[in-house]
């Protein structure tokens, strides 16, 4: 079935065709590495991932890359905060290197795939950002001020088209940041001077630093090419910074991304997060916490990647009782081994399901819906071990492109002890001695252990 995605660029949803057949090449902005990540960079990093994930799973090659900016003001201000006194040419690259390793460890923490993804770092492309704005600068599209470069927005074609405002109504929106180097307001820096004690690297224009819009540019075009598939990142990167990096890009003759597709911001409590507010949650606060990443993943997939997602207390509740019902299920059925295929079973019907959403712009909240679906109809079919086997291995082939790690519901097993305080219990039980079993009930909780009485008899599963 085709792919269908809303590109932001179009302002509609088109059907996904590929440069090239067999491999899709992606760009997503990454982080700027000055301080620890939190959960909104965790879901900009886990829906590309997932995006990734299922692209890989229709069977294209996914050439992926994302950019680490490791020069930038708020390093700069960071290592002066962290590392008063130093030489700043040596302390930001200290803070660059902390966070980013930081970065990495939160990614993994939550499960999100490192593996084959492409991570450029600013610093380490300068020589070729040198080469870009000289490009810039010999068509005309550039031009030199004050020992810094600034790209001409009158020499950008449609320059607004992926913001979709007018020249004159972002103009207004700049007024403030007027300056006397500049020929126009929107003008922006390619590159810039060199302040005292400052990092700086030498250039034909003197020493100085690159602008943050030109990294992107250069990173992606020497990486994928002139032109790729998609480029992604979060709704307040539209403009200015995608915006520019069109301009700038399309002025040095290169066609650039095809489609655009950007995710909602997160809230928290309908508030922006941020250290001020008390509010700003890093990933390894929410690990701290909940212990289980796939908490926060399902918060996510609830929501389709380009709508707000409203981070609250409540919405983990819910997603922590949705993934009982996926652990209970599994400790329900057990390590089956046998597995016959059954005829008409309807589970065939659930995975195209999963597959329409995702086709339909990867809409994971009908495709989470599908999982539901699936849990339910095996709890229904309980003792019918063909439909049950058959949906168990469907429902690890789908987490999993979903990046959830259902397969792995913690230990199953029981201590010898516990297994005499339920032999206990059912003996009780058995006696109508309903305060002995009761008793032994609660002292099974505490130990974490959850009896359910059915028809069949009593079973037991671990509290998540």
């Amino acid at each position: 079935m085709p792919i269908y995605i809303y590109n932001s660029l179009s302002r509609k949803k088109e059907e996904f065709i590929p440069l090239n057949p067999h491999e899709i090449k992606i760009y997503a902005c990454g982080p700027t590495v000055y301080d620890e990540p939190h959960i909104g960079h965790a879901r900009s990093a886990y829906i590309f991932d997932v995006i990734r994930r299922y692209l890989a799973y229709k069977g294209f090659k996914v050439k992926f890359v994302r950019n680490v900016t490791d020069v930038d003001d708020k390093i700069i201000n960071k290592a002066k905060e962290e590392f008063p006194g130093e030489d700043l040419n040596s302390s930001f690259k200290k803070v660059a290197r902390k966070y980013l390793e930081s970065y990495h460890q939160a990614l993994k923490s939550l499960g999100i795939e490192a593996g084959g993804i492409i991570e450029p770092k600013a610093s380490e492309y300068i020589p070729k950002m040198l080469t870009f704005i000289q490009k810039l600068i010999d068509k005309g599209a550039a031009y030199v001020s004050g020992g810094d470069v600034y790209f001409d927005i009158t020499k950008a074609k449609n320059y607004g088209k992926l913001s979709n405002q007018s020249l004159d109504k972002m103009e207004s929106g700049v007024r403030v940041a007027v300056n006397e180097n500049k020929r126009n307001p929107l003008d922006f820096a390619l590159w810039k001077s060199a302040k005292e004690d400052e990092p700086s690297w030498d250039s034909p224009w003197g020493r100085g630093r690159p602008g943050w819009h030109i990294e992107c540019s250069v990173m992606s075009s020497d990486i994928l090419g002139g032109e790729f598939d998609i480029h992604g990142g979060g709704v307040d990167l539209i403009f200015p910074h995608h915006e520019n990096e069109i301009a700038q890009s399309e002025a040095a003759g290169e066609k650039f991304a095809r489609f655009w597709i950007h995710h909602g911001l997160l809230t928290i409590n309908g508030q922006k997060m941020a250290k001020s507010l008390g509010n700003f949650i890093t990933v390894q606060d929410f690990l701290g916490k909940y212990k289980d990443a796939d908490l926060l993943k399902l918060l996510f997939l609830s929501t389709h990647y380009s709508h707000p997602v409203d981070y609250t207390e409540e919405k983990i509740q819910e997603a922590k009782q949705a993934l009982e019902k996926i652990t209970i299920l599994l400790e329900k059925i057990g390590d089956n081994k046998s597995c016959l295929k059954i005829k008409n079973s309807g589970i065939g019907v659930l995975k195209n399901k999963f597959m329409e959403a995702m086709d339909d712009d990867f809409n994971t909240p009908q495709a989470l819906a599908s999982i539901f679906e699936l849990v339910n109809a095996m709890n229904k079919n309980i003792n019918d071990s063909g439909f049950v086997c058959e949906g168990k291995a469907l429902l690890f082939e789908l987490s999993q492109i979903l990046g959830l790690r259902c397969d792995k519901p913690g230990d199953k097993g029981i201590s010898g002890e516990e297994q005499v305080l339920i032999n206990k219990r059912n003996a009780a039980k058995k006696q109508r001695n309903f305060a002995e079993a009761d008793k032994i009930r609660k002292e099974l909780e505490a130990k974490g252990i959850i009896l359910e009485d059915t028809k069949d008899g009593t079973t037991w599963r671990r509290k998540t």
